[in-house]
């Protein structure tokens, strides 16, 4: 089990809180995400084999929000 932090732009009230939390959760392997308004951020702990960090930043993209591009991934294990 992984756990990552992304960065996520764009997120204006809870409502946008609600739509990347259920995006993260859609994502096979996840195994909990807790978004935060207030610090922009997401935080996923997954199943590395069963998902990426890549596959979340794309479920946050695909909705419209902000990840930026270089962004080094934080691990705890």
């Amino acid at each position: 089990m992984h756990t990552d932090k992304i960065p996520v732009q764009g997120m204006k009230d809870e409502n946008d809180v609600v739509k990347v939390s259920e995006a993260l959760h859609n994502v096979w392997g996840i195994s909990q995400a807790e978004v935060s308004l207030s610090k922009g951020e997401a935080r996923v702990s997954y199943d590395e084999k069963a998902a990426s960090l890549l596959d979340f930043q794309q479920a946050i993209r695909d909705l419209g929000y902000g990840v930026p591009p270089s962004i080094v991934p934080t691990r705890n294990q």
